[in-house]
């Protein structure tokens, strides 16, 4: 990613201070720009309970690496340290399945490897895997969401619209992103298109998160509210709407941040086609009813009640919104049924969202 003219990525070990991992605090974007160090499993957790880091791909590489960070501390069994970092890393966001995907495969290179000195090399190398996989996934997903973008270009016959909602770019992943990834690569190919960036309540990553990145960039853009999706497909000002996912079933329902089920219906309505950008790292093999069986992060209330920005002397400060005494209700995400998906764009080609579009991928 490309941030204030330097290329970052959002997670690297600091390979000049011993077992140490860097990353973009996201809370003090778009601001400044803050780099935390974790050494700890307990660290990592924290950080991505507490959202410093947020994003299926991002998460999934801090457990990678937060295993690790376990493997490197423990004594004569590093197995078992790794499997116990595993399960309170698992437990920090329930949602996005690349989280205990990940922690679980450097946990299985751990067990491979034998002796600690071996195990600690296994555990490294392992999350280094993912985390370039991520990268790599995110950059192949660009190259075929692009190639759709361009055939909507093509029959527009002028700059395309398109609106996204929360943050799925490369703040969420590795590099790149994966809702912003087409977006990337279709300017990087001189085709002419401007953002409708979702705010996207209650922590704002598309109005702070969104619509920095694609500044950075150099990306037409306009911030909307959550609720004026509506209005704007209604008035054909939306040529198409392209999400993320925390989590996607085999059969293509797909779970993302709180308010992406109301753009896909919304989209429906319309005849906007609604696609959705991921790798095959977020979907869930076991599951077949995302309404029912995919678990819904709650998170604290005060993140409705209450809402942080900088003030005019640069400070950041949280302020409350609401009234004393009233209640919240916070849902991190909603499930949009695959009958509302246009397309899943993966890493691996464009497919329908269902079971037997799915099939192809399936490891198995």
């Amino acid at each position: 990613m490309l941030l204030f003219g330097r290329h970052y990525r959002s997670i690297w070990v600091d390979e000049q201070a011993l077992e140490t991992v860097c990353v973009i605090d996201q809370r003090h974007l778009p601001y400044r720009l803050v780099i935390e160090t974790l050494r700890t499993e307990e660290d990592t957790a924290a950080a991505i309970r507490d959202m410093h880091v947020r994003g299926a791909g991002l998460i999934g590489a801090a457990a990678a690496y937060g295993v690790w960070l376990a493997v490197c501390r423990a004594g004569s069994d590093p197995g078992q340290a790794a499997q116990a970092a595993g399960r309170m890393l698992a437990a920090t966001r329930p949602t996005a399945v690349n989280l205990t995907w990940a922690a679980d495969r450097v946990c299985a290179a751990v067990r491979a490897a034998g002796d600690p000195p071996s195990a600690r090399q296994a555990a490294y190398l392992e999350a280094g895997r993912i985390a370039d996989e991520d990268a790599a996934s995110c950059r192949a997903i660009g190259r075929f969401g692009a190639d759709i973008l361009a055939g909507i270009s093509r029959r527009a016959g002028r700059p395309i619209n398109i609106l996204t909602h929360c943050n799925a770019g490369s703040l969420a992943f590795v590099d790149y992103g994966t809702a912003t990834a087409p977006i990337y690569e279709a300017h990087r190919r001189g085709i002419r298109l401007h953002i409708y960036v979702d705010e996207t309540r209650p922590l704002n990553q598309g109005s702070k998160l969104t619509a920095f990145e694609l500044g950075q960039n150099g990306i037409p853009h306009t911030i909307i509210t959550d609720n004026a999706g509506g209005h704007l497909m209604q008035h054909g000002l939306v040529d198409a709407v392209l999400v993320g996912s925390d989590r996607t079933t085999r059969t293509g329902d797909v779970a993302n941040k709180i308010g992406t089920y109301l753009k896909a219906l919304a989209a429906h309505a319309h005849h906007v086609p609604f696609y959705v950008a991921l790798p095959i790292s977020s979907i869930d093999w076991q599951l077949t009813d995302g309404v029912r069986e995919i678990p819904i992060e709650t998170r604290s209330e005060d993140e409705v009640l209450s809402i942080t920005g900088q003030t005019s002397d640069g400070r950041l400060e949280t302020v409350r919104l609401a009234p004393q005494g009233s209640r919240a209700a916070n849902y991190g995400f909603d499930v949009t049924p695959a009958r509302y998906v246009t397309a899943l764009i993966t890493e691996k080609g464009v497919c329908e969202a269902s079971e037997t579009g799915l099939k192809p991928f399936r490891p198995d």
